[in-house]
């Protein structure tokens, strides 16, 4: 099992850096960072690049839930897609 990790910021002047040292600390080997608004799916293109890529039985890992989204039906979508292709 691999663990993955997503971090993102919505403006231009926050850094990743605690997000990316829990990360780190979590035990994720790679990490896919971005900084845009967490409320449109289609402007979080790391993001759909580590769905597209994480293969069944490795693990996405987030520091906080709303750094990978806003909204619980995005969420749900995402939970969805993971398990049908067996990542956690």
């Amino acid at each position: 099992m691999t663990l993955f990790g997503y971090a993102r910021v919505s403006t231009t002047d926050q850094d990743f850096g605690i997000q990316e040292a829990a990360l780190r600390a979590a035990g994720c080997q790679t990490i896919r960072s971005e900084k845009t608004s967490g409320t449109e799916r289609g402007a979080r293109t790391e993001l759909q690049i580590l769905l597209d890529f994480l293969p069944a039985g490795d693990t996405l890992v987030v520091r906080r839930i709303d750094r990978l989204t806003k909204s619980m039906t995005d969420l749900q979508d995402i939970v969805h897609e993971l398990k049908g292709r067996g990542a956690h």
